[in-house]
């Protein structure tokens, strides 16, 4: 149980970090059609939070392996 519990918790430590660096380094989206220009500005903060839970989740991941 220990071990399937690690490897969960690696797992989704590596797949929120690794989105949350994605979103905080992907680029705005924005509409250009003819006159009419469309911007999406967004704040980095769930970025930040994902990257966050990841490495909580990787902290975690770990400490089973100290066991």
């Amino acid at each position: 149980m220990n071990n399937v519990l690690k490897f969960v918790l690696l797992v989704i430590g590596i797949g929120l970090v690794a989105y949350g660096l994605y979103t905080l380094i992907s680029p705005e989206f924005s509409i250009d059609a003819g006159p009419l220009q469309i911007h999406a500005q967004g704040d980095n903060t769930q970025s930040y939070a994902m990257i966050a839970f990841g490495i909580l989740a990787l902290a975690g991941g770990l400490a089973f392996r100290k066991r």
